[in-house]
């Protein structure tokens, strides 16, 4: 594989330079492969103006482009508009182009194409995206492409702008034209075709753990129980104001997605506290603030650098974050990659996210470099690399006072944290018998309470009711687990309604998955069974957001005194088995 870079700067350079380059070619038996286009230009006008110079000279190649926030070749800064040539040395290499419309087609439909595509073309060893400034998150893309081959590599960027806090992108290619709209994917592959990628953030996590308590898609709600823009006020001294963007650049969010670290940046903060993320985070993720050290940074790329030199490629693929051609504010924007340009030619972008394909899972990522290393044929036992010779730390004054006041709230937490020593051990009693998800009492607890009614049972009669969601794994299954969620915590607070009559000496417990418990006490059969199908019923008119109506079966006992433990639980085990078999959606009592 070669590489050929021309810079656009008007039409008449331009097509001389492409039409010396054509004569080239056939003097020398050149056959190109693809023309790629990296443009801080957004002016369709222009971009079809050198997409036209490109087909009238060579008609037969391939070209596809994206708009960017910097263009990259040979570890350099290059022009606004770059256009890179390459060669494919070996007949038995492949390359094939393919634009998807996002405003044609659902995103699950697109990624069931790619993956179909990826099946009738059992060539293809890797896959390169463009893909434009989404209007929601990306996790449904990422997770769409689950069903791609293992061993395929994925990798690529999200094309933006000059302006980094601007919506506006494109992608383009020869088939399918120019679009704001879109996702490009290049499949390359062959017999004789290797491909490695890798990432590297060099960001590192600061102070305590978050733990998110309330998100919805792409919008991070709370961390800890706060408005997630408060702990960017509180550690940080962050405003909620035009510059929040800016501001939180050097300090995404550090957490641990598909057993992969993830930097994440808050693309916005919203009036109410949120913050809109570029990709979802889930509830009950661990997160933790992190800030750019340059000398970890450089560390990282040095050592990376040895492991992609001993690959010995032809060609590099780099996306590189534009926030981290912010970062490097006082050096060269490409400062960081110089550890890579005697390895061997390279071509990429400032990108508004990256993505790389790790254990078998796509993530997108921000504030992070990804780089593919692409070969044709064997190494050929030239590796090479290089050393940075400026190691001088890269502090900014902003940072040291953010971390100031980080250090100082800190500071004034830990002493906080001596008078909340006798609330916490109250928490971790509540913690040892409560059922995380529901707020009910866990197994261990509800089956403590029922030996407890036994012993007092010649005295106190009590009922016992098992109720079960009917076909509740349709629900995950077809809705996600989320919407799984919300409705076990629907059904718990019916069961946990003090403010209800019927439900004054009721004690309830989540018995497992979606079974639940409830100890009825001074209560028989009779009433346990009107109660129980009063509840089924109030469980039945319930609409769910995505789910809409589920139901209950449910069995019903009541205690006698000859009863243990295992007998009054196997009885009513047996109620809620006759429920189900009698055709669901109905009480029982035995």
């Amino acid at each position: 594989m070669k590489q050929f870079q021309f810079e656009y700067t008007n039409e008449d350079s331009f097509s001389r330079n492409l039409t010396a380059f054509k004569e080239r070619c056939d003097v020398e038996g050149i056959s190109v492969g693809m023309f790629q286009v990296f443009t801080e230009v957004l002016d369709w006008n222009i971009i079809h103006r050198v997409c036209g110079i490109i087909e009238e000279t060579f008609p037969e190649a391939p070209y596809m482009g994206c708009s960017t926030s910097g263009n990259i070749v040979n570890c350099q800064l290059s022009s606004d508009i770059t256009v890179v040539c390459t060669v494919f040395e070996l007949s038995s290499t492949r390359v094939k182009v393919f634009q998807y419309d996002l405003e044609k087609e659902p995103v699950e439909q697109i990624t069931k194409r790619i993956v179909e595509e990826t099946r009738q073309n059992s060539w293809v060893k890797a896959i390169e995206m463009f893909f434009t400034i989404p209007e929601t998150s990306t996790t449904r893309f990422c997770d769409g492409l689950r069903g791609i081959k293992r061993d395929i590599q994925i990798f690529g960027g999200v094309a933006c702008s000059d302006d980094i806090t601007s919506d506006a992108s494109c992608v383009f290619s020869k088939w399918e034209g120019f679009s704001e709209k879109s996702i490009l994917i290049v499949f390359y592959g062959g017999d004789e075709f290797y491909v490695d990628s890798i990432n590297v953030t060099g960001w590192k996590p600061l102070g305590r753990k978050f733990r998110v308590t309330k998100s919805k898609g792409s919008v991070l709600q709370e961390l800890d129980g706060i408005p997630a823009y408060e702990v960017y006020r509180k550690y940080l001294n962050i405003k909620n104001d035009e510059n929040f963007f800016y501001n939180t650049l050097e300090f995404p969010l550090f957490y641990e997605h598909n057993n992969t670290t993830i930097l994440r940046t808050p693309v916005a903060s919203n009036a109410d506290g949120s913050i809109t993320m570029t990709s979802d985070m889930d509830i009950g993720s661990v997160v933790r603030i992190s800030y750019g050290d340059p000398g970890t940074i450089i560390e990282s790329i040095i050592n990376d650098s040895r492991k992609i030199a001993a690959f010995e490629p032809d060609l590099l693929r780099i996306f590189s974050c534009a926030a981290r051609r912010t970062f490097w504010n006082s050096k060269e924007p490409t400062y960081e990659i110089y550890p890579l340009k005697d390895i061997s030619p390279s071509c990429g972008f400032f990108s508004h996210g990256e993505f790389l394909r790790t254990n078998g899972n796509l993530n997108q990522h921000n504030v992070t470099l990804v780089i593919a290393a692409m070969r044709e044929g064997e190494k050929k036992g030239n590796a090479v690399w290089a050393k940075t010779g400026d190691m001088e730390s890269m502090s900014r004054v902003p940072l040291v006072s953010r971390l100031a006041t980080f250090i100082s709230v800190t500071s004034l937490e830990l002493e906080d944290m001596n008078q909340k020593l006798a609330l916490v051990n109250e928490k971790l009693r509540i913690a040892a018998i409560i059922d995380g998800l529901t707020g009910l009492y866990n197994r261990k607890e509800i089956q403590s309470q029922i030996e407890k009614a036994l012993n007092k049972v010649r005295k106190e009669k009590f009922s016992l009711v098992m109720l079960d969601i009917d076909d509740f794994k349709q629900v995950n299954d077809t809705y996600g687990h989320q919407e799984g969620d919300n409705v076990l915590m629907v059904l718990a607070n019916l069961l946990q309604n003090k403010g209800s009559v019927y439900m004054q000496n009721v004690s309830s417990g989540r018995w497992g998955g979606e079974e639940f418990m409830m100890l009825l006490k001074n209560t028989d059969m009779s009433s346990a069974s009107y109660i129980a199908d009063l509840i089924r019923q109030c469980f039945a008119n319930i609409s769910f957001p995505s789910a809409k109506s589920q139901t209950l079966s449910l069995g019903v006992t009541q205690a006698q005194e000859n009863d243990t433990l295992d007998t009054l639980c196997t009885r009513v085990d047996m109620a809620l088995y006759k429920a189900k078999k009698e055709g669901k959606n109905r009480v029982v009592a035995i």
